[in-house]
């Protein structure tokens, strides 16, 4: 009987510090399923400026278990991790960034998960030895976004977890410029599971997301699966305009009884144009979040553009047809 695959999925972007640590662990970890299943350890590099391209062309040559696609130039994050998903081959994917600050000995958790039949296994942050200030801002995100998300957003959760084939091919056959994985994972509704985890600080290297990285993906979380903030403002427009009305018609009555003694004030001209400026200008940025996101997607831009495979017996082509990837 032919053995299963799984192949682990890490995204790389300058992490030559982490990369012999990361492939080290993972294959360690699968050692107690050499008799089960076989392992691939797929790396999608980013355009990396470091040495991380010749580490991993490196361990290509020495494991063949290891294959790699690198990437014409730096795509982002969110784009380059979704791509190196649809092109794992395994039956499984296990999506582990190469850091480590998702712990690597989790995943035989994840395995036992998926041999009880679930088709997503998802790796929940419930404490984190990183930024405290990062980890407050990123709850309060997840608690905004969950309020005012059309679906049931996952908190704490960084995309870490395991992926079954079945999902996978649904991700293949996605027609998206800018795919939002944790978006997608809780509204397709694939039955999923949890494992909790101590999130721990990066083991080498400083971290490649600064506060615009993270401002651009909490964007894309926002524009992509919610409407009300638009509303808001909708209903907000007309909030104010009733209450300015309404204040014009007091001003102008009480003018009418106090002509001689009553003046409005630059004061309260300036302040009121202000306060109505920032509102307008507020919701005039947010407006541009959205439409930079839908110009992005009606735009067909290809998800990454490839400059290289290694150790990919099929063709570039052949790895992106579902028919290659199903369950014997």
């Amino acid at each position: 009987m032919e053995l299963k695959t799984v192949t682990a999925v890490v995204p790389t972007y300058n992490e030559q510090e982490n990369i012999p640590l990361i492939y080290q662990k993972i294959a360690n970890i699968f050692e107690q399923y050499r008799d089960k299943y076989n392992l691939e350890i797929l790396f999608i590099d980013n355009c990396s400026k470091d040495k991380s391209r010749e580490l991993i062309m490196e361990l290509a040559q020495q494991d063949l278990r290891v294959k790699a696609i690198f990437n014409t130039k730096n795509f982002g994050f969110t784009r380059s991790t979704f791509y190196g998903l649809t092109q794992a081959t395994g039956d499984c994917a296990i999506l582990i960034f190469a850091d480590m600050q998702d712990p690597p000995e989790i995943i035989p958790q994840f395995i036992e998960k998926w041999e009880c039949g679930y088709k997503i296994v998802v790796g929940i942050k419930n404490r984190s030895r990183e930024n405290p200030i990062f980890y407050f801002l990123r709850s309060c995100y997840y608690q905004i976004i969950k309020k005012i998300s059309e679906i049931d957003h996952i908190s704490q959760f960084d995309g870490f977890g395991l992926y079954d084939d079945t999902f996978l091919n649904v991700l293949r056959k996605l027609d998206d410029s800018l795919p939002y994985l944790r978006g997608i994972i809780a509204e397709i509704g694939f039955q999923r599971s949890e494992v909790n985890y101590t999130q721990e600080k990066r083991k080498q290297g400083k971290t490649k997301f600064n506060f615009f990285k993270l401002y651009d993906l909490a964007m894309l979380g926002i524009t992509s699966y919610s409407k009300i903030i638009m509303r808001l403002a909708t209903l907000l427009g007309f909030g104010i305009a009733f209450f300015s009305l309404f204040i014009a018609g007091c001003t102008f009555v009480y003018k009418l009884f106090n002509w001689d003694s009553y003046p409005i004030g630059n004061a309260a001209i300036s302040i009121g144009v202000f306060f109505f400026g920032a509102v307008q200008l507020f919701f005039v940025g947010l407006l541009g979040e959205y439409i930079l996101n839908i110009n992005t997607r009606v735009m067909h831009h290809p998800l990454v553009i490839e400059e290289k495979r290694i150790n990919f017996e099929e063709t570039a082509e052949a790895a992106k047809e579902p028919a290659h990837h199903g369950t014997e």
